[in-house]
């Protein structure tokens, strides 16, 4: 059980690592942009939407690299030590404001980004590839997404909690100082995690067949509809993942004027989800994925419609908090909990091993709607008049409002519509069973 619980950690807090400076970049990196480094909403909104289309292509491409390796190592795992160097280079490297002309500055920012999210993608595409390859075991498997998600939220929640705290600290009134230091605190841990999860985990399920010699066109073949349902499931989420993240903190700054909650709001709207996600695999036991994913978006929509209706009580303010981090966590581990379904099906169904492809295209979906969401916000603001760091205006207040309270509320709708055409909850026992045969040469 402790060497279970070994690899289920270790395997999990890759995410951990990852999320200390993904959810910095989807909570912080806006408001340092406009507010430190000194750039437009607009221009930050552009560069973060062309930057991720850029990064949403190298996440393909790092899919076909991955489902081509083959190692004693694994498939995935040698990416956890090849990229967590860089990965810790490049988060310094993106919070430095180098002296130049607002042009230079601007130039800077695009390629520091482009080269973070990058190293981003060699780490992270691997870490969703490789569970169907630790385990055949469906309960395992749930497991260790679950694991993998408590330990993304705890990344999330640090963040959210003590990046201010420690931004001031190091800081001491000098907010780009603070950034940086605390952004190379995080790059560092990152790094050390990703050595942690290359040797704990190990891949022992091969493939039922080997792409290493298939063309792009044959792995493309390999996709199937319940794939495309999973991409835009992952577009849906991360893009209510940004909005969430980005615009609470402008939502209690200027509408509510609680910007002392920040760090409250952190853990009540992250924290909250941990009962979700430590449930999840017992509720799979007994639950279609479909029928949780619809009671988790609705339970999303009941808490964002508590926080508008009580946006003058503490009480109702915090409750709406609890209940759409219930639900936003629910969306979460159930959307990576379908993945390994997928990447079975393809094999099930096509006969072809495309973990990799399957992993790219969610990370193409996952930036590309993260790109766009910013833009959207960015442009949104500009349009309804946000300036910076002063009292703004009741249009720009109804403008943040929109962004935090009805845009959320619009995606968990369309989240539950592509769940409705999700059906790999019925064939879970008819797949494992034809793949293990066919791993054993019964077929």
């Amino acid at each position: 059980m402790l060497k279970k619980w070994g690899k289920r950690v270790g395997y999990g807090i890759g995410d951990l690592g990852c999320n200390l400076v993904f959810s910095t970049m989807a909570s912080y990196l806006m408001v340092f942009y406009t507010d430190v480094f000194g750039i437009s909403a607009a221009a930050a909104g552009t560069m973060m939407l062309v930057t991720k289309f850029i990064d949403a292509f190298t996440d393909t491409g790092m899919g076909l690299i991955v489902d081509r390796t083959h190692t004693k190592w694994g498939q995935g795992r040698p990416y956890f030590v090849i990229g967590a160097v860089p990965f810790a280079v490049f988060t310094v490297l993106t919070f430095i404001i180098p002296d130049f002309s607002g042009t230079g500055k601007l130039i800077w920012a695009y390629v520091t980004y482009c080269l973070l999210c990058t190293a981003y993608t060699v780490v992270n595409i691997p870490l969703n590839t490789i569970v169907p390859r630790l385990t055949s075991d469906v309960h395992e498997r749930d497991i260790l997404v679950s694991t993998r998600m408590v330990c993304a939220m705890a990344g999330t929640a640090i963040v959210m909690t003590i990046t201010s705290p420690l931004v001031n600290f190091f800081g001491q009134g000098n907010e780009a100082r603070g950034y940086l230091i605390a952004m190379t605190i995080y790059g560092i841990a990152a790094m050390l995690i990703f050595f942690v999860t290359f040797a704990s985990t190990k891949e022992v399920v091969p493939p039922t067949i080997s792409q290493k010699h298939s063309s792009l066109k044959e792995d493309f073949k390999g996709l199937t509809g319940q794939a495309w349902i999973l991409f835009l499931l992952n577009l849906f989420y991360f893009s209510l993942y940004v909005v969430r993240s980005t615009t609470v903190i402008y939502y209690f700054k200027y509408n509510l004027g609680r910007e002392d909650w920040l760090s409250l709001v952190g853990i009540l709207g992250i924290l909250s989800g941990l009962p979700m996600l430590l449930l999840l695999p017992e509720l799979e036991k007994h639950f279609s994925k479909r029928n949780l994913m619809f009671f988790s978006a609705a339970l999303y929509v009941a808490g964002d419609l508590v926080i508008f209706a009580g946006k003058n009580s503490a009480f109702c303010l915090l409750l709406g908090l609890v209940i759409t981090g219930l639900g936003i966590y629910g969306i979460f581990g159930i959307t990576f909990s379908m993945q390994p379904d997928v990447i079975d099906y393809s094999e099930y169904k096509k006969n072809a091993s495309v973990a990799g492809l399957i992993a790219a295209f969610q990370g193409f979906f996952v930036k590309g709607g993260m790109g766009l969401t910013s833009f959207i916000i960015g442009a949104f603001l500009k349009s309804g008049g946000y300036v910076a760091n002063a009292v703004q205006t009741e249009k720009a207040l109804s403008y943040i409002e929109i962004c935090f309270i009805w845009i959320p509320i619009v995606l968990c709708a369309a989240i539950a519509v592509l769940t409705y055409f999700y059906k790999l909850d019925g064939m879970r026992k008819e797949m494992t069973e034809a793949l293990e045969a066919r791993r054993g040469g019964s077929l």
